[in-house]
């Protein structure tokens, strides 16, 4: 019996932790209304951030066999009616069609090319090191502040970035034997991430998140659906590299088990959106973003149970350089604006 249960898990583990973690929301979500807002904010970014860390372990385990943009296309289709219920509950549907919907789209086509740079990244590295290098988006966001918003930025936050980038060069080691050139794609979707959130700042306060994101999954059906209209043949494959393979590869027609993997994410993107966007209504933003830092714990648990990758020195010197940077500038943001 111990044996079978065993299997089961093995073969269907990412759509058991998600469902094991929206169980643990919905048990926890009465005893969590007697904690403070706060409290609950953290509750509810940290099982978000759980969530994805899920989508991320699927495509992951799918990037040998199936091309990224078929799994889009089927992640997309599944969360569209989910966003729809999500925007009518959530400032109702003519949200999608206000003067700045436009506005709304040009972000989404930033956010697809920080989600598929992302992806292509995960498929060659390691989880950790996926995780990490992404995690330099709260540096370019700082750095774009800069140049785009026109806001000012102190010595000490200058600092911190300095030592989160020289983070991101300790774990790319360029010039080393050990440099992959897949690691650049990581850092890319940071850059691209921070852009969206950048534009997210004049977009935020006239459209919810749930219109936001809306936006964002038919732009991502589009493009995914134009790259399948180009690779999804198979003239193009090249395996390469394991980037090249899960970005060109043709369409396969998926097993039960797998289409349903690729439609979990579309579930865990619309749920972990949620998720993150209750925390952040709830909770101070300075109280709950380090804890964002969670995923972090989840690639390398991730990592080792399903692939055996564990970081080693140079590697975890690089990461607690970058964690310790973007916790250091949202700090001192907060005490920033606060003054």
């Amino acid at each position: 019996m111990s044996k079978t249960i065993k299997t089961f898990y093995k073969y269907w583990h990412p759509l058991v932790d998600a469902l094991l973690w929206i169980t643990v929301m919905l048990l926890a979500a009465p005893p969590l209304m007697f904690l403070d807002d706060n409290k609950r904010g953290v509750a509810w970014l940290l099982v978000g951030i759980a969530l994805f860390n899920i989508q991320d372990l699927i495509l992951k385990s799918l990037s040998g066999t199936y091309p990224l943009h078929e799994a889009m296309v089927v992640r997309s289709l599944t969360s569209l009616p989910i966003l729809l219920v999500m925007v009518a509950t959530d400032g109702g549907l003519r949200q999608l069609l206000n003067p700045g919907w436009s506005r709304m789209v040009s972000r989404g086509f930033v956010m697809f090319v920080a989600y598929t740079a992302y992806y292509l990244g995960l498929a060659a590295l390691p989880m950790a090191t996926t995780v990490a290098l992404y995690f330099s988006a709260p540096l370019f966001i700082t750095v774009l502040s800069v140049v785009i918003l026109k806001e000012t930025v102190g010595p000490r936050r200058w600092l911190a970035i300095a030592v989160g980038f020289a983070g991101v060069l300790v774990m790319l080691r360029p010039g080393s034997t050990l440099f992959e050139i897949a690691a650049i794609l990581p850092v890319a979707s940071g850059l691209a991430y921070a852009l969206a959130m950048v534009q997210a700042r004049h977009l935020g306060g006239h459209y919810s998140a749930a219109a936001l994101a809306f936006w964002g999954n038919i732009v991502f059906l589009f493009c995914a659906s134009v790259l399948a209209l180009i690779f999804g043949g198979g003239q193009f494959a090249d395996e390469s590299s394991k980037s090249m393979g899960f970005l060109l590869r043709g369409w396969v027609v998926p097993s039960q088990h797998d289409l349903l993997l690729m439609m979990a994410c579309g579930l865990i993107a619309a749920l972990g959106l949620t998720f993150l966007t209750q925390a952040y209504r709830i909770a101070q933003a300075n109280i709950v973003a380090p804890f964002e830092y969670s995923a972090m714990i989840w690639g390398v648990v991730y990592g080792w149970a399903f692939w055996g990758d564990w970081p080693d020195t140079v590697a975890w010197t690089g990461i607690f350089m970058i964690i310790w940077a973007g916790i250091y500038v949202l700090w001192r943001e907060t005490r920033t604006k606060a003054v």
